[in-house]
């Protein structure tokens, strides 16, 4: 059984401020809510709609105080950074297209900055966010979510230490069937801006939910991508953008993968699972079941791991909060990429040298190379699924 972890911080607690996340907002409410979880970020100012009244509406409801409630986010970054009190951070929020004009109004105002994934629409303005944080000394962070499981951290050092041997083959599959009937023509917010190229870029089902199975390949096996084939489909009737992709896969080194994403697959609701064959065993993760990993082996049984009862590494056992038995899942997840990038912030206002942070939280770095991947995989299907060069 593993004991309680401790959640306040000693380094004091980070003011913060977010753009987008107002009424009617889910993923808003979920950023808040892991922002809280270790009680070492404080929501204190925010534009949260384009609707002044909705900003206001949604800012009484969390206590702040209305001299901090903003009418745009160009008039929150300038006069944030003008304050002898500002906001440590922002947490950005909004529909994909708002992304890089948002993070780089606040980078050039001095602040720190965590934004939803895909970060920007292109290479090229993802790299100009990185090199900017870069030069300006801020943290960036890209909330891929999934990086937080204790287990999918365990398999990640399980690879690194060699257990499963070279990696030959990767299966990587994300399935939702959300998109199987036309929500964007029922009134889903979500649904219209995500299969709308003009707020959801290139891609909706490889960018959405594709993005996170490329961060989690990489983060497991730090593989890199040689080159790749996609087909994309769009099975909605009159739908601009992909809702279902297969995407092969060669690494360099030799090994392969086959990635599918599906927001037609009915049947199922948040199935991201990864399957990992080296020579010497296998791994395989699902995040409907995330306290579990399977670890099979060429010459002894087959191995369940269970967050809290078997031991695992000490970098992915220390992200456990709970004892054995409790089921501990997306909520956790998505508090460990806050609380890593709270430490680092925490860190750099305590006298830390930027040079010496210690950064374990996907980075801007990590965005663009998910901004490289989704286009890629576009530019394959639109040149008739032929092999791209990554």
């Amino acid at each position: 059984m593993i004991e309680g972890s401790e959640g306040v911080s000693r380094k004091g607690v980070l003011r913060y401020g977010m753009v987008g996340g107002g009424a009617g907002s889910f993923i808003g409410e979920v950023h808040r809510k892991a922002a809280a979880f270790d009680q070492k970020n404080k929501i204190v100012a925010g534009s949260f709609s384009r609707s002044y009244k909705n900003t206001k509406s949604t800012g009484r409801s969390l206590g702040i105080k209305e001299d901090r409630l903003y009418k745009t986010y160009q008039e929150m970054a300038e006069l944030e950074g003008q304050r002898e009190d500002p906001i440590d951070f922002v947490s950005i929020v909004t529909p994909n297209f708002l992304h890089y004009d948002i993070a780089k109004k606040f980078l050039e105002n001095g602040i720190n900055v965590v934004c939803d994934k895909p970060l920007t629409f292109t290479y090229e303005e993802a790299h100009e966010l990185e090199k900017l944080a870069k030069d300006n000394e801020l943290l960036f962070c890209v909330t891929y979510t999934y990086t937080g499981y204790p287990m999918v951290n365990h398999a990640k050092e399980l690879v690194k230490n060699g257990k499963i041997g070279d990696i030959r083959v990767v299966i990587g599959e994300y399935s939702q069937d959300w998109l199987a009937t036309l929500e964007e023509e029922k009134g889903n917010k979500q649904a219209s801006w995500r299969t709308d190229p003009d707020k959801a870029g290139r891609a909706n089902c490889v960018g959405d939910i594709g993005s996170h199975l490329e961060n989690m390949v990489s983060f497991i096996t730090g593989l890199k991508i040689d080159k790749l084939c996609a087909n994309l489909d769009k099975f909605g009737e009159g739908r601009e953008l992909d809702d279902n992709a297969e995407i092969l896969v060669k690494y360099k080194g030799g090994a392969t993968g086959v990635y599918w994403c599906s927001q037609v697959a009915v049947g199922h609701d948040n199935d991201l699972k990864v399957r990992i064959y080296g020579t010497k065993g296998s791994i395989e993760w699902e995040q409907e079941n995330p306290n579990k990993l399977k670890l099979s082996y060429v010459d002894k049984p087959t191995e369940i791991l269970t967050r809290g009862r078997d031991e695992l590494y000490p970098k992915a056992a220390q992200l456990s909060r709970i004892p054995a038995g409790h089921p501990e899942g997306y909520f956790e997840a998505f508090a460990v990429i806050y609380q890593k990038f709270s430490e680092a912030v925490l860190d750099k206002k305590s006298g830390t040298s930027y040079s010496d942070l210690t950064i374990e939280f996907p980075t801007a770095k990590d965005g663009a190379q998910g901004v490289y991947f989704i286009n890629k995989t576009v530019d394959s299907a639109e040149a008739g699924s032929k092999w791209i060069k990554f």
